[in-house]
Parts: C-alpha cells; sequence; structure tokens
C-alpha cells in the first residue's frame, strides 16, 4: 500500500497522466484502465486512457460505448516529454507497447515480462488470470467505493482473459469474480461474453478449420491474407476445445507482420516459455503458461513450414511423420 501511495502522491503533483494499453486493446485492458482511471479520480487525479494501434473486436466496442468509456488513440493528444505514463496490461519494452513521450511511472500486469528499472512503480502478477484483478485489488487495499459501471467493466475483463474462469486462474481472481458479480450489471456482462464475434469472422473459422494441421496433439493454421490478433486467440480457444489438440499455433501475416497466437492446456508446454524459445533470433513473443503471443517482422525470411518445425522442436514433438 505504501508503493501505491507513493505513486498516487506522485500523480497529484503532474498536471498531464495517460494511462496506456497495449496496442490492441482487450476487453481485459481497457477495463483495467478503465477503473484505474475512476479510482485515481477519487484522489482528485485527471487521467486520459490512451492507446497505439487499434481497437479490433466489436464486442469490445460494444462495452466502450455502453460504460461510457472515454478511451481515445494516443494521436488524439499532443503528448509530451514531462508527461506521466501509467502502462496497464503490459509492460514498456514489450513489442504491443509502443514507447510514446512521456516519462513511464507505473506498469500494471498480469503477464511474465522483464521491467526495465527506471519505472518507479511496478506491479506485475503473472499468476493472477487477468489485470481486472490487480485494479480490483487496489479498490480493496484502499477501500474505495466501486461503482456499477467498473464493477461491470472489470468482471467481463476477467471473464475474457480467463476464458469463463476456466484458464489461469488464481484465488485471487475467483474472490474477485464472487465480489464483482454481485455489483455488476449482469445482463451487459452476459450479452458481452455472449456475443464475441460476428457473421463476417464465420469465414476466418472456415479457412482455419480447412487448413487445420495436427501433428501429436499439437494444432497449426496459417492465414497468409491476415487475421486480426484478437481474433486469432478466439480462433486458438476454438480448436484447443477439440480432443485431438492439447497445444495449438496460429499465424497471420497482418500488414507485412507475422502475427503469432498460441494455446496451451498441458503443465510441460508453456506457452509463453515455447514461443519465446521459437522466436529467438526471428521475433519476439511473451505471455502465459497457457496463453501467449508473438510477432515476427521480417515477413520476406517467413516460412510456416520452418515455423512448424520450430514449434514442435520446441515441445519436443517428433516432426518425421508429417515430413
Amino acid at each position: 500500500m505504501k508503493d501505491l501511495m507513493a505513486l498516487i502522491n506522485n500523480l497529484k503533483r503532474s498536471d498531464n497522466v495517460y494511462i496506456q494499453t497495449h496496442n490492441f486493446p482487450d476487453h481485459d485492458a481497457v477495463a483495467s484502465a478503465f477503473a484505474l482511471q475512476y479510482l485515481l479520480r477519487n484522489y482528485n487525479i485527471k487521467t486520459s486512457i490512451i492507446y497505439e494501434g487499434e481497437i479490433q473486436r466489436d464486442s469490445l466496442r460494444l462495452m466502450i460505448e455502453g460504460l461510457h468509456i472515454d478511451i481515445k488513440h494516443a494521436s488524439a493528444y499532443e503528448l509530451k516529454e514531462s508527461d506521466k505514463i501509467i502502462i496497464v496490461d503490459g509492460c514498456k519494452g514489450n513489442k504491443n507497447v509502443t514507447d510514446l513521450i512521456g516519462e513511464e511511472v507505473a506498469v500494471i500486469d498480469h503477464h511474465q515480462v522483464k521491467v526495465t528499472e527506471d519505472v518507479a512503480y511496478v506491479d506485475i502478477r503473472p499468476e493472477y488470470g487477468a489485470c481486472s484483478t490487480i485494479i480490483f485489488s487496489y479498490y480493496i487495499l484502499l477501500k474505495q467505493d466501486m461503482p456499477k459501471d467498473v464493477a461491470t467493466a472489470l468482471l467481463i475483463g476477467l471473464n475474457m482473459d480467463t476464458a469463463l474462469l476456466t484458464r489461469g486462474v488464481s484465488e485471487e481472481d475467483i474472490g474477485a469474480y464472487s465480489y464483482l458479480y454481485s455489483y455488476a450489471n449482469s445482463k451487459m456482462v452476459n450479452s458481452i461474453l455472449r456475443n464475441y464475434i460476428q457473421q463476417k469472422d464465420l469465414r476466418f473459422y472456415k479457412e482455419a478449420i480447412d487448413n487445420l494441421k495436427i501433428i501429436d496433439k499439437v494444432g497449426f493454421c496459417y492465414f497468409p491474407d491476415g487475421c486480426n490478433q484478437n481474433l486469432l486467440g478466439i480462433i486458438g480457444d476454438f480448436f484447443l476445445s477439440l480432443r485431438e489438440v492439447d497445444f495449438m499455433v496460429l499465424a497471420a501475416n497482418n500488414e507485412s507482420n507475422i502475427n503469432l497466437s498460441v494455446r496451451s492446456e498441458r503443465d510441460d508446454w508453456n506457452a509463453a516459455r515455447v514461443i519465446q524459445k521459437v522466436l529467438s533470433g526471428i521475433g519476439f513473443g511473451g505471455g502465459h503458461s497457457d496463453m501467449a503471443g508473438g510477432i515476427i517482422k521480417n515477413y520476406e525470411r517467413f516460412d510456416f513450414d520452418t515455423l512448424i518445425k520450430r514449434f514442435l522442436d520446441a515441445l519436443d514433438v517428433d516432426a518425421s511423420p508429417a515430413y
């Protein structure tokens, strides 16, 4: 609490404070930023929520509109070196978090990351299933009342990032869920959780089903014409429901970058460690034991079959039957 209050007192002396999500914000990132913004407002700290990249999911837009969340692209502001930046659901130095103009004074995240030493306040809890749970804990710690809209956002974020409490869940996540459920707008929560894809997304499902390759419980699929990052994760979860798949790798060519999404349901196949090993020297990746993501910048050198072999080698799976 001492460190958190030190951050709050530091922010009180700042003219401009921004809460930055990762570049392609999801429900958990936006919910965490929104809840933190309200919390800081209780201490007379005005903040603006920003992102660099794109909001890709319509269900997230519905959450933003329904809860009146004021989030804008970073280009909407003239950032200055003296501005203070809090990064939520991401970390300074990650390829999915643009290094914007301003001073990063805090990092709040639940991913397995390495934080640079020049950040004053660091709260990294990789054992948590959602960043929303971390922000929830601040309300409890500081004994702050939580309005319905904030509880609703946090419950959506928590459910989305833990796949309805089936992925990477901690006791703290369960405790947060129990509390938030009593205060949230359950009708809105259920609507967002149930309606997270659209008819236009089905062509990506068809393409994935038609091109799915399974090698000894490891599934692979590549979208040469692109697929947005958030949908990659959703399709990965879909394939992980197959009895024949314990580990799923999806890749997409998005504007000359190769985006990767990985899902795992085996303890001995840690998704974050595997993708870091696979992308060593060719890209960047990270995440959790059961879900991770990455990026390969040099598209011209990309070959999906070579990537498959790298994953199979990292998983210690014999590739000879497939090649």
